[in-house]
């Protein structure tokens, strides 16, 4: 039997620990409110067209087409980080971490998927040569070219509004 005293002890260092680098005890909550801001929406465009872009080029013998290599790499890497990101904001845990700059990160990382999918999409595009009209893999790649044109606008336009959040979060300070 463990000692009530001792587990007490136990669980206060835990605590003092805990708050030495800065996070609490708090449990996680759902923001109903991020899902119907500019961010909640485009985050979500940007998942469901990086699924497509992916599932589409990973349905067909891209492989052939060594180009299409970084359209996968660059699809998969993005799609990956937004779903992460979009979980941080849906649970609030970026609140229980305030040493990390969640402005600057996110208009870093929208800007950069910007630009690494503005030249996967044209990759994509140029790729389009490869592929024999009419088949099933023209379908698919053309499909994947335009989802891939589609998350250049969804980043551009949620690199924007992270600079807006960003530039109203440096006037305030």
């Amino acid at each position: 039997m463990e000692d009530p005293e001792a587990s007490r002890v136990n669980r206060t260092s835990k605590s003092s620990h805990m708050d030495s680098l800065g996070l609490t005890h708090s449990t996680l909550v759902y923001d109903r409110n991020f899902v119907c801001s500019p961010s909640g929406v485009l985050m979500f465009g940007e998942i469901v067209c990086g699924l497509l872009v992916w599932t589409l080029l990973g349905g067909t013998e891209y492989v052939h087409v060594p180009a299409l290599a970084w359209v996968m790499f660059v699809s998969l890497v993005c799609w990956v980080l937004t779903i992460c990101r979009l979980l941080l904001y849906l649970t609030t845990a970026h609140i229980k971490m305030p040493q990390v700059p969640w402005t600057v990160l996110g208009l870093w990382f929208n800007s950069s998927a910007t630009v690494l999918y503005i030249t996967a999409a044209v990759i994509n595009a140029a790729s389009m040569t490869h592929a024999i009209r009419g088949r099933y893999y023209y379908t698919s790649w053309m499909a994947s070219t335009v989802c891939a044109f589609l998350l250049v606008f969804c980043y551009a336009a949620h690199a924007y509004v992270s600079y807006r959040s960003w530039r109203s979060e440096s006037r305030e300070a």
